[in-house]
């Protein structure tokens, strides 16, 4: 690096030590405690050993009333050892030139400024935080306090030294880690600062750096947009990339924090990129940001050589199509970060603060030339490597393997041009600081022309002041001004890269974004040309009927489960029981009334049953019919006429009782029930087990005498009969008295796993309990006659209807035998009330028929097709028949001792 003018004169004239003299000038051979705290706190090296390295700022100086300091990124970082690298033609010379285009604006306007004209001093920040923290302490030496009073030059006089121009204020910088460094020293000097591209939301913090202002918003805008385009797309499942450094990791912590606090949206990696990757760096990047696969969406805060690298690693992993990158306006709709990866890029939406290309830069950047643009230093260097030519210059050894500059090369003609982004904000942050000098000077210098001593100097404070107070149309026509943090407005366009099935691949916008987001949704289009937004979420919706099952720790994450059984969904997060007498819709959104159901007449079910009832009725019907048609005859004489008619309404009873077990439940049909169920059973067998009784007394009273038992006539028979009657009637009408008749719905009964089937059973009020106690009495009875018609066994079967009815009680015992495992094992069944319904009608039915065919049935036979046999035979008296009774024992007890006796005396059937 060259020395200063200043310092290349003072070593001729100076014979103190070399360090005196040839710093002496720039800061006093006693440096300050200030300054030499400044250089080992930032720098890391004392005085001396920067003055060894040689590292002299090299600037483009403009004169003027008012000087301005400029930091841009000329060059490119260099390699270890070397503070810069290629020059940067768009980022730095293009940038540095819309300063200088600003400048020429701004003086040869009248209305801005007159009579008063604006300097420069604009320096190379070589895109190094540290390089361009010793840069800037140029803009500082003129409000050191130097004390000269030891440096004295040969002669004894003390040394010539040249006042260095004193910078009102600093453009730029543009990365946000140089503003930082920067910004660290000017406000120590009260040096307002205004850059043109630095975003770090840290800089917004007035406690630290309440000296910057910036024409850009700040990333917290950006990523309050990126926010918002991710919850756009329906996105709640995100990765982060960040390059290491304050843009980066300050951009990606506004984002989580924006996230956070909007909620719904969820962190699967959070990755920050080294500024010194090492080799397979980006390969393990990709890596780890596929252990999260399914947070397909990437938010990209990194420089364009890291987005780069990123595409490229995925592209080697195979993974084209599968990342959804977010970028932030690093990446903005530039080409370099995608150049031959446009098939990874394709989709990636991306953002930039709106901008406009200025038309008067363009005229005056593609005018600039070598003879025109001397005030330039690095214009040479960039002539070169815009044109891929080689200047002959004096000490430098021509590259025979590029072409000779002639000098008349034209930009954009012979070369490719394009505007940078940045140009814009460069131009209204050079405004912004010339509105905020001219308001101070319409303030502090009213009618003066030029510079007045209130603003000589300019003071840093106050005319910080003026710079938050301006509000102008800046070079794009869009509003410039600033907030109480020194902030710019948010606004952003929003671009997508697209391949395929366009015209021209490329960035095409499609929204803006001004405190509020505006998309654009069917102009995006996504990898292979799919218009549909893909999905980045960590769990897809739960379909209806089902409850979310959240994942410890992450909320964007859940397993889904169904609300089974009886559930329904209460909300996404719970699963709740129906009312007993509902069941879960379909869906499972909600509770539906479950079908209630009765047994129908035409269910085959029920046709069975009537089916032998109505046969069962006709029979006896028939039997009745024929039994009043020949109530004189011997046959039905000798059968009991009285409790015949009895035994057959009790059989009537029990046919009928079907029908009302099948009809539909109501208050009536049910206490019909009550009462019929076990009326008939009760009448039928009540009858038997009288007639039962009354052989059995007989046959055991013959055996002790000839005389005949008591309660033997008709009418006695009648009245055991109905008193056994009266014991069923009277529990039946306590019965009612206790509990009412009414009917129940059963939802209980038919409430299988699956609640598609479950349904309400309408029924009357009887539990299979009451059911047992209403027929166990006629069931005792049973039982009873049973026991007295295998007493009977032994009586002649010349003697009445012993063994007949005794045949009849051993059938109905094991048809009730039969009943009760097929009654009470189908009790968990969801057919329960039809299986029992049926087994228990066609049961009583199986006892009625076996009772009407084994009693009279028969006679009916004889009565109407054997009438010869119907026919009186001499009556005999009840002493007559007791008598026969002992004889026939008698012989009976002769045949068994091997005695035979011959005569045989047929009972009268009359009784």
């Amino acid at each position: 690096m060259q020395e200063p003018l200043v310092a290349r004169i003072m070593i001729s004239q100076c014979h103190t030590s070399q360090f005196c003299c040839r710093f002496g000038p720039l800061f006093g051979c006693h440096v300050t405690t200030l300054l030499r705290l400044l250089w080992m706190l930032f720098l890391g090296l004392s005085p001396e050993s920067w003055a060894q390295q040689g590292t002299q700022p090299h600037s483009i100086k403009i004169k003027g009333d008012i000087t301005l300091g400029g930091l841009f990124p000329v060059h490119s970082r260099g390699p270890a050892g070397v503070p810069c690298g290629e020059i940067k033609r768009e980022k730095g010379i293009h940038r540095m030139e819309a300063m200088l285009y600003a400048l020429d604006q701004i003086n040869s306007d009248p209305d801005l400024l007159p009579n008063i004209t604006l300097g420069a001093m604009v320096l190379d920040t070589c895109s190094r935080d540290t390089y361009a923290l010793e840069q800037s302490l140029t803009f500082v030496q003129a409000l050191i306090q130097k004390d000269n009073s030891d440096v004295r030059c040969s002669n004894n006089e003390p040394p010539i030294i040249r006042k260095p121009e004193r910078v009102v204020g600093v453009i730029g910088a543009s990365g946000s880690s140089v503003s930082i460094m920067v910004a660290n020293v000017l406000r120590l000097f009260a040096i307002p600062q205004i850059s043109y591209a630095s975003t770090a939301p840290e800089l917004s913090d007035k406690s630290r750096y309440e000296f910057f202002s910036r024409v850009v918003p700040p990333d917290s805008y950006q990523a309050q947009a990126m926010v918002d385009i991710v919850k756009a797309m329906g996105w709640n499942y995100v990765s982060t990339l960040a390059s290491e450094g304050n843009y980066g990791e300050s951009g990606v912590d506004a984002f989580l924090q924006i996230s956070r606090e909007a909620g719904g949206l969820c962190i699967g990696q959070s990755i920050k990129i080294p500024r010194e990757p090492k080799p397979g760096g980006f390969d393990k990047i990709i890596k780890r940001l596929m252990e999260t696969s399914n947070a397909r969406g990437v938010i990209i805060f990194a420089n364009e050589d890291d987005i780069r690298r990123v595409l490229e690693a995925a592209k080697r992993a195979n993974l084209t199509g599968h990342f959804l990158f977010v970028g932030s306006d690093s990446w903005g709709a530039k080409s370099s970060p995608i150049l031959d990866q446009e098939d990874v890029a394709e989709g990636a939406v991306t953002i930039l603060p709106k901008r406009a290309s200025i038309d008067g830069f363009d005229n005056y950047f593609t005018s600039r030339s070598l003879k025109n643009n001397r005030r330039n230093i690095w214009f040479a260097e960039y002539w070169e490597d815009d044109f891929k030519c080689k200047l002959t210059r004096p000490g430098i050894k021509y590259d025979l393997g590029r072409r000779k500059c002639t000098g008349e090369e034209r930009i954009a003609q012979e070369s490719q041009y394009e505007q940078e982004g940045k140009v814009q904000f460069v131009i209204d942050a050079v405004y912004a600081m010339a509105h905020a000098l001219h308001s101070m000077h319409l303030d502090l210098c009213p009618g003066s022309m030029g510079i007045c001593e209130k603003m000589d100097p300019v003071e840093g404070s106050q005319l910080l002041h003026y710079i938050r107070s301006v509000n102008f149309n800046g070079s794009a026509g869009t509003g410039v001004m600033f907030n109480e943090n020194g902030d710019a407005p948010g606004r952003y366009d929003i671009f997508q890269f697209q391949l395929s099935n366009t015209t021209n691949p490329g960035y095409r916008c499609i929204g803006q974004w001004t405190n509020h987001l505006r998309l654009n949704a069917e102009e995006m289009q996504w990898s292979g040309g799919d218009r549909a937004v893909p999905d980045s979420v960590c769990s897809f919706p739960c379909e209806l009927g089902e409850r979310k099952k959240m994942v410890k720790g992450v909320p964007c994450c859940w397993h889904c489960e169904l609300c089974d059984g009886y559930q329904y969904q209460l909300d996404e997060l719970n699963c709740d029981m129906c009312p007993f007498d509902m069941r879960p819709m379909p869906n499972r959104t909600g509770c539906r009334s479950t079908p209630i159901i009765k047994l129908e007449w035409s269910s085959p079910w029920a046709i069975i049953p009537v089916f032998l009832a109505v046969l069962g009725i006709l029979a006896t019907s028939g039997c009745i019919i024929t039994f009043i048609r020949f109530n004189d005859t011997p046959i039905v004489r000798a059968s009991g006429r009285e409790l015949s008619y009895v035994l057959l309404t009790g059989i009537f009873l029990i046919y009928l009782i079907t029908f009302l077990m099948i009809a539909e439940p109501s208050a009536p049909v049910c206490a019909f029930r009550r009462l019929l169920l076990g009326l008939g059973m009760c009448i039928t067998y009540s009858a038997m087990l009288t007639k039962t009784n009354r052989i059995y007394r007989i046959f055991e009273q013959g055996k002790k005498a000839v005389t005949p038992p008591p309660f033997i006539s008709p009418a006695s028979q009648l009245i055991i009969t109905f008193i056994l009657i009266g014991v069923q009637l009277l529990g039946i009408f306590i019965w009612f008295g206790v509990v009412p008749p009414h009917t129940i719905i059963d939802y209980e009964e038919q409430r299988p796993p699956n609640p598609e089937f479950a349904r309400g059973v309408l029924k009357c009020d009887m539990s299979d309990l009451a059911l047992v106690l209403c027929l166990s009495y006629s069931i005792v009875l049973m039982v009873t006659c049973t026991v007295y018609a295998i007493k009977s066994r032994g009586v002649p079967e010349t003697f009445n209807e012993a063994k007949p009815i005794g045949f009849t009680m051993y059938t109905t015992c094991i048809i009730w035998l039969a009943f009760v495992p097929i009654f009470f094992g189908t009790a968990q069944s969801t057919e329960k009330m039809f299986i029992q319904t049926t087994t228990l009608t066609v049961s009583m039915s199986l006892s009625a028929t076996v009772s009407l065919g084994m009693l009279y049935i028969p006679k009916v036979y004889v009565i109407i097709f054997q009438p010869e046999q119907n026919v009186q035979k001499r009556k005999r008296s009840s002493k007559a028949v007791a008598s026969t009774v002992t004889s026939q024992l008698s012989q009976k007890d002769d045949k068994q001792n091997g005695e035979s006796k011959s005569s045989a005396i047929v009972p009268d059937r009359s009784q």
